[in-house]
């Protein structure tokens, strides 16, 4: 159970200590105090104090290690580790379980933190989860003993072809025996205890918004945005300036399109070192109900493909029961679809009308509602996953199984490789490249290998995917002798609207299928109003005057929070009007506009949905 209120805790410490010598590393290192900082879910977020929290965490806690608290020019604490790493997923967690673990085998001691932007761990964390344990076994093989939020193991495991009014059973390919439906939010919430109980330090509600280098471009750490600023740009009485984190190593593991990792992959042309081929994505939308007793099935599991897409859209759906009359729902689309009429979020509430679906459903209680963007590329779309001074893990590198649906389990190995790559660095004088020989001996390489062809496959329609993938599975098992190539990037496959119809969805019924407006009120979406909008227009007249004329406004359709809508002007005319504090953090704006023209950066830390049982 999270410690109640921690952060009050640490703001009453902080303003008692703030008169010593703070800045002293030695005071700090020599302090007999620990206290954790991670937050309860059931305190309040409070921004205005989170930067003293967190430097006051630092401040009081023994843990060892080489840690140093500093001031630097500007009014910025310098905090220094031996090993940071953004983002509080099952990678970042999974790498820093592993250190201490390593650590605690060769009696040595390394400072290691998390930086989460959520409010707390996991409330960013969404999937539509059969989780495959093998990298969790590997990583806590007590698991099944230590409360782990993993109880319900797949019962069956059906795959069915969907048209309209019919379904058609197909053989499952998901190799789902053995696995469990799980919380993917609660499982990290779970992991994040057992790396607090190593003494990994983690810190939520902070977004890293930058990156630090050295007189060498050599990557230093990151810096979190500063809080307390107004949509103006001037300072509200709440300010508070950033702090920079300054580690030996840094590791990124934002997730799918990380902010971040997305610039250093640019910066050092990481894609064209790796394996050399773009990412594609898809956008996956979710909801969690709570149903009637009488269609609950425990550990059923679920996936379609078909309608509601057409054939030339790629993606698919997915029904999974958990526990206690709970089923999570959900619809995967490619986004690299053609028509820029389609609504990823309309058809979604179109399939929960299904004939085969709907009288699951009936009855039932939207419990919670998300939405994120995945990585589709595979094999062909690894990048070179290390950078001066650190390394990329986990899905901001793009480790998914994109026939398995899974990615859980390879985004925690991948954190654990870079782990024990950075040990040897760290204590040996090793380097950083060591992640990549042992990643390419990992099972991680060998399943996505096998995986590769798969997905571009479907470049060629619905049933010649099907038809090759067929194949694929039973007759070459894998070992088909070319690699297929993905086709154009997502944002680039959009056609012209006058090659499309606009498509007519249902109005929602509010019984099976709701608006925008009540699904984000089950988001818990919430960012602080007055605030710099994090959602950027690199020119801010390519909506009105390509998007809106060429394309339809596709902004107004692929995002599934309607943070982008278009409005009346002044001269009669129609605008784009961007709602960020609508924003789920699921990325799609990034990769599906057409120009390339929105860049997502990381709000004020703390803001985004707040995912309890996704």
């Amino acid at each position: 159970m999270y410690r109640l209120c921690s952060r009050a805790i640490h703001f009453a410490k902080f303003i008692s200590m703030r008169s010593s010598s703070l800045h002293n590393s030695s005071t700090i290192a020599n302090s007999p105090v620990s206290f954790s900082i991670f937050q309860n879910p059931l305190c309040l977020y409070d921004s205005s104090f989170s930067r003293r929290s967190l430097l006051n965490s630092i401040a009081v806690r023994l843990i060892g290690g080489r840690r140093s608290l500093s001031s630097s020019s500007g009014g910025r604490e310098s905090l220094h580790y031996d090993v940071v790493i953004v983002g509080g997923g099952p990678a970042g967690l999974s790498a820093a379980i592993r250190l201490k673990q390593l650590c605690l085998e060769r009696n040595c001691e390394l400072s290691v933190c998390v930086l989460e932007k959520g409010a707390e761990v996991g409330a960013h964390i969404i999937s539509g989860n059969v989780l495959e344990t093998r990298a969790l076994d590997e990583l806590l093989p007590n698991w099944r003993h230590e409360g782990a939020p993993i109880e319900v193991s797949v019962s069956s495991d059906k795959f069915w072809l969907l048209t309209e009014n019919n379904s058609f059973s197909l053989p499952s390919p998901f190799d789902n025996k053995g696995n469990y439906v799980i919380s993917l939010s609660q499982l990290v919430r779970w992991m994040a205890l057992r790396a607090e109980e190593l003494g990994v330090e983690i810190y939520p509600g902070f977004s890293a918004s930058e990156i630090l280098y050295d007189e060498n471009h050599r990557v230093v750490g990151v810096g979190t945005n500063d809080m307390g600023i107004a949509k103006d740009g001037s300072r509200k009485e709440t300010f508070q300036s950033g702090v920079d984190l300054k580690g030996r190593l840094t590791f990124l593991a934002e997730g799918c399109r990380g902010s971040l990792s997305e610039k250093l992959i640019k910066e050092f042309n990481l894609r064209q070192k790796g394996q050399g081929w773009h990412q594609t994505y898809a956008l996956g939308i979710k909801e969690v109900w709570e149903v009637e007793e009488g269609v609950h099935d425990p550990g059923a599991v679920l996936h379609t493909i078909g309608w509601p897409l057409d054939r030339n859209t790629y993606g698919g759906t997915f029904l999974y029961h958990m526990k206690d009359r709970q089923v999570s729902i959900g619809l995967v689309v490619a986004l690299n679809y053609r028509n820029p009429y389609l609504s990823p979020y309309d058809e979604f509430q179109k399939f929960k009308h299904h004939p085969a679906i709907k009288p699951l459903l009936e009855g039932g209680t939207v419990l919670q509602y998300g939405a994120r963007s995945l990585n589709e590329g595979g094999f062909q779309s690894i990048p070179y996953p290390i950078f001066p001074g650190g390394a990329i893990i986990g899905c901001s590198a793009g480790f998914v199984n994109v026939p398995k649906i899974k990615g859980t389990h390879t985004a925690m190995k991948s954190g654990m490789l870079a782990a024990e790559a950075a040990i040897k660095v760290l204590l040996e004088g090793a380097q950083m490249e060591t992640y990549w020989d042992n990643l390419k001996k990992s099972w991680i390489w060998e399943e996505l290998y096998r995986a590769r062809n798969y997905r571009p496959a479907f470049e060629y329609g619905l049933l010649p995917g099907l038809a090759f993938s067929a194949l694929e599975r039973y007759i070459f098992r894998g070992s088909f002798p070319f690699t297929l190539k993905h086709g154009k990037p997502d944002h680039q496959a959009t056609d012209i609207a006058s090659h499309h119809t606009p498509i007519l969805y249902p109005k929602p019924d509010g019984i099976l299928s709701f608006d925008v407006p009540t699904s984000l009120y089950r988001s818990n979406t919430n960012h602080e109003h007055d605030q710099p909008i994090h959602l950027r227009l690199k020119d801010p007249n390519v909506p009105q005057f390509v998007n809106l004329p060429k394309f339809a406004g596709p902004e107004s359709r692929y995002c599934p929070a309607r943070v982008y809508e278009y409005v009346p002007d002044e001269k009669h005319g129609q605008k784009l009007q961007i709602n960020a504090q609508n924003c789920l953090h699921c990325k799609a704006c990034d990769i599906k506009d057409p120009n390339q023209n929105i860049e997502w950066t990381v709000p004020e830390g703390g803001g985004g949905p707040v995912y309890t049982v996704m």
